[in-house]
């Protein structure tokens, strides 16, 4: 279980998009807090554009709250997609295969 969140929203200029700014803030408290304050033992990748996130015990106690807040996370993305329509496209799918 994890995530992957990549490319620009383009609803701004660089630097002033506050789509990705949104995004960009909520990632990181996601990561931050799974890794940081849950110590929730974590994959993360960064290349480019793109940040993924992998939990490495998906069955561990802390796993199972690290699930939680992937799933606030997922929660906040659709809810920004719906106030900003066409700039955030989220696909849910089977991470097992990366």
């Amino acid at each position: 279980m994890g995530f992957s969140v990549s490319g620009h929203a383009g609803a701004g200029p660089f630097g002033k998009d506050i789509v990705c700014a949104a995004v960009s803030s909520a990632l990181m408290l996601t990561a931050n807090t799974i890794t940081d304050f849950l110590y929730a033992p974590a994959d993360i990748k960064e290349k480019g554009n793109k940040i993924m996130l992998v939990l490495k015990d998906p069955d561990s106690a802390m796993a199972i709250a690290a699930k939680q807040i992937i799933a606030s996370f997922h929660n906040h993305l659709t809810l920004l997609s719906e106030d900003y329509k066409g700039k955030i496209r989220i696909t849910v799918r089977d991470m097992k295969g990366r």
